[in-house]
């Protein structure tokens, strides 16, 4: 028999475990966003190479290019909340004492768990609205291209649940200002 795992211990096991989650999950969520607009690349060019060359399109290039535009897009969404890619006002939390700011994130972090559960709830029925339907030019289902909402939803909802304790504490990535002299 083994001697029972103090709490500290455990605590901080687990958060190792969910650090290495965290890691491998922004890994993940960025290959598969590099993998699609590589893709998004190569089907652009080789329509326009098909088209003006051969005088020749792929039918199904362009619809396949927006729908991967569409998951990029919601897929994106969630990592650059991580990278601090997203405008932010942060006016009323620097003039709040810190402790009210604490809880103005923590309530802000709060809602975006809420938001992010009934936008994937919604876009579940949506894509499931749309599932009978055919696209035009590639004629699978129309739910395919839809389940990006619920998904990205799903996506962005985890990055906010595994950020939680860090963008509360304001413990956070801050984009850096794309206008030169401003910090």
């Amino acid at each position: 028999m083994s001697p029972p795992v103090p709490p500290s211990a455990a605590r901080s096991r687990a958060a190792r475990l969910i650090g290495r989650f965290d890691r491998a999950y922004m890994r993940a969520n960025a290959a598969l966003i590099v993998a699609m607009m590589s893709a998004m690349v190569a089907l652009v060019f080789a329509n326009v190479v098909g088209r003006y060359a051969f005088n020749r399109s792929l039918i199904w290039a362009e619809e396949l290019s927006q729908y991967l535009m569409v998951w990029v897009t919601f897929l994106g969404a969630g990592l650059a909340l991580r990278y601090g890619r997203h405008v932010a006002m942060e006016m009323l939390q620097a003039l709040l004492p810190a402790a009210l700011a604490q809880a103005l994130r923590a309530g802000l972090a709060l809602v975006m768990v809420g938001f992010f559960l009934i936008v994937a709830v919604l876009g579940f029925q949506l894509a499931a609205f749309a599932w009978p339907q055919e696209t035009p030019a590639m004629n699978i289902s129309a739910g395919i291209p839809y389940l990006a909402v619920p998904i990205g939803a799903l996506a962005f909802l985890l990055h906010v649940l595994l950020m939680f304790g860090g963008y509360v504490a304001q413990r956070y990535e801050v984009a850096e200002s794309l206008d030169p002299g401003v910090e």
